[in-house]
């Protein structure tokens, strides 16, 4: 990509963020490729199992995510037999996700190589940065852009 249409870029917090995403995205699905994952579907694996059998919306909500886009990422871990679904005890409506022996399994294949794509990424960007980063989009995360900023 030229200097110039970079610049062009660099006025716009969307097209930036949305570039440095695409690049950060590549690193990470190129590491995780040996699992035959992409980042994504390691991120939802672990989400499920540090979520303890989650809600499908709290998925969802903590993702940023609405659920048919949930339910669309999950399809191919559900085909694949490393997530099921099933109804909360309690409230029949609500659906619950956990990971099957095999998704267990697989969870932990992946993550020796997220580990990697990690430790690479901050190796090249800096381990200070990375945190930083992290932090930054937490809060931008949680920013409510409907709110009428304070002035």
């Amino acid at each position: 990509m030229s200097k110039e249409a970079v610049s062009g870029l660099a006025l716009c917090n969307n097209a930036m963020l949305r570039r440095a995403t695409r690049k950060i995205g590549q690193h990470y699905d190129d590491v995780l490729a040996p699992s035959g994952l992409k980042a994504t579907q390691q991120g939802l694996l672990y989400q499920i199992h540090v979520g303890n059998e989650p809600a499908m919306g709290a998925i969802a909500t903590s993702l940023i995510m609405d659920l048919s886009a949930l339910g669309h990422t999950l399809k191919p871990l559900i085909r694949d037999g490393y997530v099921e679904t099933f109804a909360d005890a309690a409230d029949r409506r609500v659906k619950r996700v956990r990971l099957t022996p095999r998704g267990l399994a697989k969870l932990d294949e992946v993550m020796k190589l997220w580990q990697v794509a990690q430790q690479r990424f901050e190796d090249v960007v800096g381990k200070e940065k990375a945190a930083r980063l992290r932090a930054v989009l937490d809060e931008i995360a949680a920013v409510d852009f409907n709110e009428t900023p304070a002035g």
